[in-house]
């Protein structure tokens, strides 16, 4: 999928040197992050066939738990992420009781 220039634009807009996009806390580091993060949360509508807040999801077994963090490597350096963390029911995963990450992560 191509990225429209105007938000290319948008993201660079009151970046003057190359640490504003390449430093510890740039975009390319900021943009890592909230894309993992954006990726975990749709995997996680997946695995429990919901979206987040949705009633028909209410009493379904497994369920959101909030979330946890993870520090992650990337090309960009190392970024702590919220990843969502799943309640499981007791007569899931071979009757095991606890939280799980999603997908490994």
């Amino acid at each position: 999928m191509p990225i429209p220039y105007n938000l290319i634009d948008l993201l660079l807009e009151g970046c003057s040197s190359p640490e504003d996009i390449l430093g510890e806390s740039g975009l390319l580091k900021q943009l890592t992050k909230r894309i993992a993060e954006r990726v975990l949360d749709a995997e996680m509508d997946s695995h429990l066939g919901y979206a987040k807040h949705a009633s028909h999801g209410k009493n379904t077994g497994n369920s959101r738990n909030g979330k946890s963090s993870k520090t992650v490597r990337s090309v960009h350096g190392r970024a702590s992420l919220r990843c969502p963390v799943i309640a499981i029911a007791p007569s899931s995963h071979n009757g095991s009781k606890g939280r799980a990450t999603v997908a490994g992560f």
